[in-house]
């Protein structure tokens, strides 16, 4: 057998400035990758999406001849499509008129219509003076609680308007008039935090909050398109910040949109990695970066028709990205032979809707929409009103209106349509194929394909373990017996366990030496810092998850390897090939601990969970879900739910104590 710890020759890979750290830490200050063990998952994500993202602009080179831009359009589009779960049927719109205004130069009404089955999309729609028809431009706002309804956005609908282009200004799901959680004390939740909170349970589906957003988008220019005023073949798109995410994705996606001009939001992946961070989750496509999806190719999806990149020189989306991304479209519109299809307006501003760009925005739907290149200018005041003045609901709450569902109850009846192919994969006739599902569904690799483990070990019975290059794992070892291992994880840290007798504990209950290791991400390689309201809800390691996901990688997956790994590590260096070990897993470690032993039964004992959800479904039925997107694996409700695997594993061998709820509340055993 090929020796898996590689002992002292490996010392040199852990260089130690004072031996172990303080409060029971073994992990060095910093790490052989660079940096602190809490910013090790950071760093080894952005090294693996800076890889790909190298893979990708190599490929992008070599694409010359107009089939091979037409092969690089239609991939990326079958693979968005894909990625968000494909797009609901159409259904009756049941739009409704239900006011107007006259404004000075242009005139507005107040309007909703079903872009799903009870799922109402509030909009106001901005109409030049005159009978038309008129081209139109569909306008999804940023983030903002108020929604259409704010200044910045009414302010450009009214510019669109008077350069004579209709604007239906509507607000996406979760804002303006589209709330989805009610707030504590009557305060509204963020418009971010409800995107993220809406995507939990579509991830499990293999969708995405985008979903929602760019199939209200399309039934917009769908009602568009069913009125006569509106010239059904001149349709354009505008938005800045989320706005300009929604923008991108639907120019991206729909051929009906002519003109686009998306702001404040485009600036490539590389960009944002290397300051922001990944942003809410309807920004992370699940996969995108993996597969060679940049967001250059938004734009390149969709030439050679026009777009307008606007990015404004002070905004905290990199200005640097944003002309790099302008090069890559500029040069993939000059190989297709239309030059003029891509260009970049840049105001010396910071991120908003500023005066510049609600200007560059109108006058490319002149050109574009109208074939008029005689710019206009803001002229008099604009003069934005109240955003309650701008409600089309006659309370400004879509979820009061009669028959109406909130996107929760969508993805929740959507959940019930894949429930016949999980009886179905839960038969024991068909364990074999849905032992192969699930690995693929969170990424684990076979045994024999996993890297050589390499390891140190520092005395007193502790050890590191290096699950596969860049990845380093915390061990304490608590001997009591030389042939019985248990592995004891702990979602919160192996410290605080060690130092309260808890793990001596096991070791005296059980009779057996228990190894107690913090897998990526937990312990010592947990994200430090005081956590925000939003950590709180979506895990101090959000970005870090996001990152991942954006790869098209689980944490699910990754952790269930490295408890492979660490058997793996324990067989080699008692020189056992045979040798089961026992689990003890809670909270954050439980998921990965049941995919590790369902999936790979011959290395294992008996496993007890603790502080763990019963089901995913969970998450569906859940709104307000705390600290579940760790544990989230993209599509895995498709196929099979965690009782699934805890059939697998059966009664005999698993216990399970402490339930929780998707909330982290305990609930009834």
């Amino acid at each position: 057998m090929k020796s898996l710890l590689r002992g002292a020759a490996l010392a040199l890979l852990f260089p130690f400035q004072s031996g172990v750290c303080e409060d029971d830490a073994i992990l060095p200050t910093t790490l052989p990758s660079g940096g602190p063990p809490s910013e090790m998952m950071a760093r080894w994500l952005k090294a693996e999406a800076f890889a790909a993202l190298d893979r990708r602009t190599e490929a992008l080179e070599m694409v010359k001849s107009p089939e091979e831009m037409e092969k690089w359009q239609e991939e990326r589009k079958a693979f968005f499509l894909k990625q968000i779960g494909g797009l609901p049927e159409r259904t009756p719109l049941n739009a409704k008129v239900t006011g107007t205004m006259e404004g000075d130069g242009y005139r507005v009404e107040k309007l909703y219509f079903e872009s799903q089955p009870g799922l109402h999309v509030t909009a106001n729609l901005y109409l030049p003076l005159g009978k038309g028809p008129f081209p139109a431009v569909i306008h999804p706002t940023g983030h903002s609680n108020t929604g259409k309804g704010r200044d910045l956005y009414q302010m450009a609908s009214i510019t669109i308007a008077r350069g004579g282009c209709a604007a239906l200004c509507y607000d996406p799901i979760a804002q303006g008039e589209r709330q989805q959680i009610p707030g504590p004390e009557g305060k509204l939740f963020a418009s971010t935090s409800q995107h993220s909170l809406i995507n939990q349970g579509l991830v499990l589906l293999g969708s995405n909050t985008s979903r929602i957003m760019i199939w209200d988008g399309m039934r917009a220019i769908d009602y568009l398109q069913s009125r006569p005023d509106i010239m059904k073949g001149k349709i354009g798109c505008t938005g800045i910040s989320g706005g300009g995410t929604n923008t991108s994705y639907l120019m991206a996606l729909d051929d009906r949109i002519v003109a686009a001009a998306p702001g404040c939001y485009l600036t490539g992946f590389r960009s944002l990695l290397s300051t922001l961070g990944p942003q809410d989750a309807e920004q992370n496509v699940h996969g995108q970066i993996g597969f060679g999806m940049d967001q250059a190719d938004y734009v390149l999806m969709r030439l050679p028709k026009p777009t307008l990149i606007m990015a404004a020189t002070e905004d905290y989306f990199g200005i640097e990205g944003a002309w790099d991304l302008f090069r890559q479209g500029k040069r993939f519109a000059t190989r297709q032979g239309f030059p003029e299809r891509v260009n970049l307006v840049e105001p010396d501003t910071e991120h908003g809707f500023p005066p510049e760009m609600r200007l560059a925005a109108a006058n490319w739907m002149r050109r574009w929409l109208l074939d008029l290149d005689e710019p206009i200018r803001e002229e008099g005041e604009l003069n934005p009103l109240a955003p309650e003045e701008m409600f089309a609901t006659p309370n400004g709450k879509v979820l009061d209106l009669e028959g109406a569902r909130s996107a929760f109850e969508i993805t929740q009846a959507w959940c019930e349509t894949f429930e016949a192919s999980r009886k179905e994969n839960a038969k024991p006739a068909n364990r074999e194929g849905l032992l192969k599902k699930v690995r693929a569904l969170i990424g684990a690799r076979e045994l024999e394909d996993l890297p050589d483990i390499a390891g140190e070990e520092l005395g007193d019975d502790q050890f590191i373990l290096e699950s596969e290059p860049g990845i380093s794992l915390p061990v304490h070892l608590v001997r009591n017996s030389k042939t019985e291992y248990t592995i004891y994880l702990n979602g919160a840290g192996s410290a605080a366990a060690i130092a309260a007798g808890d793990v001596e504990a096991l070791a005296e209950d059980t009779g057996n030496s228990v190894m107690a290791v913090d897998l990526r991400g937990l312990g010592e390689t947990s994200v430090a810092g005081k956590p925000s309201g939003f950590d709180k809800a979506f895990g101090r390691d959000w970005k870090d998850t996001s990152t991942a996901s954006l790869l098209g990688k689980s944490y699910v997956g990754m952790r269930t390897e490295d408890i492979w790994q660490v058997v793996r590590a324990l067989r080699a260096k008692t020189g056992t090939d045979d040798l089961k070990v026992n689990v003890v897993a809670i909270r954050e470690a439980a998921i990965p601990a049941l995919h590790a032993v369902a999936l790979e039964p011959d290395l294992f004992g008996t496993v007890r969970i603790s502080h763990a959800i019963d089901s995913w479904k969970d998450v569906v039925n859940t709104r307000q879900v705390r600290n579940q997107q760790p544990n989230l694996v993209f599509g895995a409700l498709r196929d099979y739910d965690l009782p699934m695997l805890r059939e697998v594993i059966g009664k005999e061998r698993l216990t399970v104590e402490n339930p929780v709820g998707a909330d982290w509340m305990p609930v009834a055993n």
